[in-house]
């Protein structure tokens, strides 16, 4: 008998961007194969005006409430209004809070959108996506040594959403195609601060990606997606690479974050 989904509302309320609670909401769901979640999200809640329309569309489809919220009045709100309704609600910031708090021996100033703040840091990874959207799919190679990370591969090794990705951590990145027979730009070969990384994947793996690129209309692929071409590809980038003594990372059965956590590993000093 043929297993089928069962579908729960999963309303996400924040007095943020909400991104925070997507990601637990997300992480959670994914561990029941037979339920998925239909998302509510309600973003910058943060007065009873705004929050009791939320709180009636709850009660019109009831399901899990996740919540981050930090003025209490609204906590304790949302926490009554969910009894009363018989649904499950749980503030996702508040245990980790309380730990914090015990561990720390303070109490929290209970700031909304604290981790937002426009500090270095947020401007560091401002100037590392500017970087990184300019230095997308081999441009710019005259500032390759201005780069934190240099990711190197041939076509569909997922080095531009990789580059994003580390771009949003504050990391410098650019990215270069490895095109069978044509050598790579000397400045990449001449630059000393990028940690420069190979990233390859199996034949049958960027077969696949390429073949579903090529669904496009009005595409002729060519030898794009011959399986002898690509296995030359990747046989030619994986000697690029071990020539020029860079490490090399499989991304077939990774995901982006996996992959960029390993290449952080690398290089201690980008954590």
């Amino acid at each position: 008998m043929e297993n089928r989904k069962n579908f729960f509302h999963l309303h996400l309320i924040s007095d943020s961007t909400g991104e925070t609670l997507i990601s637990a909401g997300r992480a959670a769901s994914a561990q029941f194969q037979l339920s998925s979640a239909i998302e509510h999200v309600y973003p910058l809640i943060r007065n009873r005006r705004q929050l009791m329309p939320v709180l009636e569309a709850i009660d019109s489809e009831p399901g899990i409430v996740l919540y981050t919220v930090v003025d209490r009045e609204l906590a304790e709100l949302i926490d009554d209004r969910c009894r009363e309704m018989g649904v499950p609600c749980v503030n996702v910031l508040e245990p980790v809070l309380h730990i914090f708090q015990n561990y720390l021996g303070a109490q929290s100033r209970r700031r909304v959108g604290a981790q937002h703040a426009l500090n270095a840091g947020y401007f560091a990874r401002i100037e590392a996506l500017n970087f990184t959207m300019d230095h997308d799919d081999g441009q710019m190679p005259e500032n390759y040594d201005e780069a934190d990370v240099v990711l190197v591969g041939i076509s569909r090794t997922s080095k531009t959403p990789t580059s994003i990705y580390l771009a949003n951590r504050g990391i410098k990145t650019a990215n270069v195609p490895i095109v069978y027979g044509v050598s790579l730009p000397d400045s990449l070969l001449l630059a000393t601060h990028p940690l420069i990384v190979g990233l390859v994947a199996t034949t049958d793996r960027i077969s696949q990606v390429r073949e579903n690129r090529v669904l496009a209309p009005d595409y002729h692929p060519g030898d794009y997606t011959d399986r002898a071409t690509i296995a030359e590809e990747l046989k030619y980038a994986r000697a690029l690479c071990t020539r020029n003594n860079w490490p090399i990372i499989d991304v077939t059965r990774r995901s982006i974050e996996e992959t960029a956590a390993a290449i952080v590993a690398l290089r201690p000093k980008l954590r």
